[in-house]
C-alpha cells in the first residue's frame, strides 16, 4: 500500500513538473510586447533595438537547440530541467536589473534557459509517462500556451499591481520559475532511481539524426507550422486594419485564434496516440489552415472570427502533432532529445524567416494577396511533410 501511494505521489509530482516547467517556456517572452513602448521610453531604444528583446530568445532557440540536445545526452534528464530553470531565473533577474546591457544580457540568458526546457520536456514526458504520452503532451501544450496568453494580456496590469512598472511586469515571472524549481528539485530527490535508469538508457543508443528522413520531415513540418503561426500573430492585426477593421477590434481576433487552439491542444494528442498513422489528422490540419487562409484572402474582414477559429484549430493541431512526433517517432528518450533539438533549431530558424517575407510581399502587392499566397504555399508543403512525418517509422531506423 505504501509503495502504491508513493507511486501515485511521484506521478502527481511528474504532472506538476510538466505543468510548471511548460508554464515558464513562453510567458517570459510574451510578457514583453505589451510593455515594449514603456521599455523603449525608459532606455531610449529605437524600434530595432526594442524588437531584439523578443527576437533574441528565438534566435537562441534556433542556434542552440541542437547543441543542447547533444549536451543533454551526458546528464540526467531531471538535472537538465533543474539547470534550465536556474539559468532562466538568473536571466529573468538580470533582465530587470536596470540598464541596457543587463536588459539584453538577461534576454539572452533566459533564452538559453527556455531553450533547454524546450528540448528536454518532451523527453521527460516520454521517460516518466510512457503510457500517457498523448495526454501529457496535451497538458504540456495547453499549459505553455495558456500562461503565455495570460502573460501577454496581464503584463501591463501586473506592472501597476506590483508598483514596479515594467520591472514588475517582467520580474514577477521569477516566482513561476522558483515554483517550478522547487517541484523539479523535489522530484529529482524522490525519483532518483528512475532518473538513473533514464541516464543509462541515453548512453546506449547512438545514431546520426541528420541522416534520418523521418527526422527531416518532422523538422520541416514543425518549422512551417511555426512560420504560419508567427506570421499571423505578428502581422494579422496590421492586415485587418488595412482590410477596414477597427484597430481595437483586431486584438480580439487574435484572442479568438489563440483560444481556439487550447482545447485542440489538449485532446488531439490523446486521439493521435491511439492512431497508428496520423495522416488523417495531418490532412485535417492542412484543410482547416487552407480554408481559413482562403477566407481571409477572399472575404478579408468578413467572417473574420470564423477564419480565426479555423486557423486556431489548425494551429493547435499542428503544434501538438509536431511535439507529439518527438515521442511517437523515437524508440528511446535519447532519440526524443535528439529530434527535439534538431526540429526546434530548424523550426525556429524557418519561423523567423516568415514575418519578413510576409511583410516584404506586401511591399510588392498592397492588397496582401501575395502574402497570403505565400502562407498557402507553406501550408501545402507543410501538409506533404506532415504526411511523411505521420508514417509509423522511427527516426533511429533512418
Amino acid at each position: 500500500m505504501n509503495k502504491e501511494n508513493t507511486n501515485k505521489n511521484l506521478a502527481w509530482l511528474g504532472v506538476l513538473v510538466v505543468i510548471l516547467v511548460s508554464s515558464n517556456l513562453r510567458s517570459p517572452i510574451t510578457a514583453v510586447s505589451p510593455i515594449l513602448d514603456e521599455i523603449k521610453n525608459v532606455f531610449h531604444l529605437d524600434n530595432l533595438e526594442a524588437s531584439l528583446l523578443t527576437s533574441i530568445p528565438l534566435f537562441v532557440f534556433a542556434t542552440c537547440s541542437i547543441l543542447v540536445s547533444k549536451a543533454a545526452a551526458k546528464i540526467n534528464i531531471r538535472a537538465g530541467l533543474l539547470i534550465s530553470l536556474i539559468i532562466l531565473i538568473v536571466g529573468l533577474y538580470i533582465r530587470i536589473y536596470g540598464n541596457v546591457a543587463t536588459l539584453f544580457a538577461g534576454s539572452l540568458i533566459l533564452g538559453l534557459g527556455i531553450c533547454i526546457g524546450n528540448v528536454l520536456t518532451p523527453a521527460y514526458i516520454k521517460n516518466i509517462f510512457p503510457n500517457k504520452i498523448g495526454i501529457m503532451t496535451g497538458v504540456f501544450s495547453v499549459a505553455m500556451s495558456l500562461v503565455a496568453a495570460l502573460a501577454s494580456g496581464l503584463s501591463i496590469n501586473l506592472g501597476k499591481w506590483t508598483g514596479m512598472e515594467w520591472k514588475g511586469s517582467l520580474g514577477i515571472w521569477i516566482i513561476g520559475g522558483i515554483l517550478a524549481l522547487i517541484v523539479v528539485s523535489t522530484e529529482l530527490i524522490t525519483g532518483k532511481k528512475t532518473a538513473q535508469t533514464a541516464t543509462s538508457a541515453i548512453a546506449t543508443t547512438k545514431f546520426n539524426i541528420f541522416k534520418s528522413k523521418q527526422a527531416w520531415s518532422i523538422s520541416i513540418f514543425m518549422g512551417l507550422q511555426s512560420l504560419v503561426y508567427y506570421c499571423l500573430v505578428a502581422l494579422l492585426p496590421t492586415v485587418l486594419v488595412d482590410f477596414g477593421m477597427q484597430k481595437s477590434e483586431t486584438g480580439w481576433v487574435l484572442f479568438v485564434l489563440q483560444m481556439a487552439m487550447l482545447p485542440v491542444m489538449l485532446f488531439s494528442p490523446i486521439l493521435a496516440t491511439k492512431m497508428k498513422n496520423q495522416k488523417s489528422l495531418i490532412y485535417l490540419t492542412g484543410g482547416l489552415f487552407l480554408i481559413g487562409l482562403l477566407m481571409l484572402t477572399i472575404l478579408k474582414s468578413q467572417l473574420v472570427y470564423v477564419s480565426a477559429t479555423l486557423i486556431g484549430i489548425a494551429g493547435g493541431l499542428a503544434f501538438s502533432l509536431s511535439i507529439l512526433f518527438f515521442s511517437l517517432r523515437t524508440k528511446t528518450m535519447h532519440g526524443t532529445i535528439k529530434i527535439s533539438g534538431k526540429a526546434q533549431s530548424i523550426g525556429y530558424l524557418v519561423a523567423a524567416c516568415g514575418p519578413p517575407i510576409f511583410g516584404k510581399l506586401h511591399d510588392w502587392d498592397i492588397s496582401w494577396q501575395y502574402s497570403f499566397y505565400f502562407l498557402i504555399a507553406c501550408v501545402l508543403i507543410m501538409t506533404y511533410f506532415g504526411k511523411k512525418a505521420s508514417e509509423p517509422r522511427f527516426i533511429e531506423d533512418h
